[in-house]
């Protein structure tokens, strides 16, 4: 029986509600009917992350949510109704991105891999999240935009984890025009992995999910910082900073025990060492 992290009333599933199932932690957004960013949204689930890092059962995390809206972003609404402060709103904005940067970068930075599993609208903020994800999986009915520039309000910090996933030019297609795109154009962009039938998606994630589960964890979590690290380095920096990770991950103990394995014909035991 899977593990339950957050205990709610039956009766309010929100704002995030955290699941542990066989070394998958699977976050799900429940906040209908947008699941939108507010700050009450985005401080659970930057606390489920943060909890997630000191739980060495936790091997990969699924970042899904409930409804037909997978995320709308940034709680317009509540920041709107803060332009009657005294500043107009202006030390609750920059509270309300403050705290968006610290979650997206709580995902790339977490040393487990993170699946973002997508059914229904992804938009601004909503997107944002999906770019930051290690992977992400969407079935046929998802779909994706960064519609700022429709309401007078450009995605710049969208545009952050958008343009580190697809090209320029795509990532500024989405950025200028506000279009909606659909999830086999997000696949041909580079925004997601899959494709699947929304029947099969919770499914073909969870396979995902266990199959990255059963590695090494010290490998994944190795593979996965030395993966954003050199990402923005030059070319040889980027070379002697991943031959020094290689060097440093042949020396442990499951490197060795991996080798073995595959040259003794035989499944590999990790000991996380």
């Amino acid at each position: 029986m899977a593990e339950i992290l957050a205990i709610k009333p039956a009766a309010v599933e929100g704002p995030v509600v955290a699941q542990l199932d066989k070394g998958v932690l699977r976050l799900t957004l429940a906040n209908p009917p947008a699941n939108a960013l507010s700050l009450a949204v985005m401080a659970a689930l930057t606390t489920e992350f943060e909890r997630a890092k000191t739980n060495k059962a936790v091997r990969v995390i699924i970042l899904s949510a409930a409804g037909k809206v997978f995320c709308a972003g940034h709680d317009l609404k509540e920041m709107t109704a803060r332009r009657t402060d005294a500043d107009h709103g202006k030390a609750f904005f920059a509270e309300t991105f403050a705290a968006c940067a610290t979650l997206m970068q709580a995902i790339v930075r977490h040393p487990v891999p993170v699946i973002a599993e997508v059914d229904g609208l992804a938009t601004a903020a909503g997107l944002q999240l999906v770019a930051s994800c290690d992977l992400a999986i969407a079935s046929h009915e998802a779909t994706f935009c960064t519609p700022g520039v429709n309401i007078g309000l450009f995605c710049s910090t969208p545009m952050v984890a958008l343009s580190r996933n697809v090209s320029r030019k795509h990532a500024m297609e989405m950025l200028l025009t506000g279009e909606t795109i659909d999830a086999a154009t997000a696949k041909e962009f580079g925004l997601v992995n899959r494709v699947v039938p929304r029947e099969y998606l919770n499914q073909i994630v969870t396979k995902y999910a266990q199959t990255i589960a059963s590695k090494s964890s010290l490998v994944i979590k190795t593979g996965k910082e030395a993966f954003y690290a050199q990402a923005e380095m030059g070319l040889a920096d980027a070379y002697a900073y991943t031959g020094r990770i290689m060097v440093e991950n042949m020396l442990a103990r499951d490197a060795e025990e991996g080798i073995g394995a595959f040259i003794g014909k035989r499944k590999p035991e990790w000991t996380e060492e």
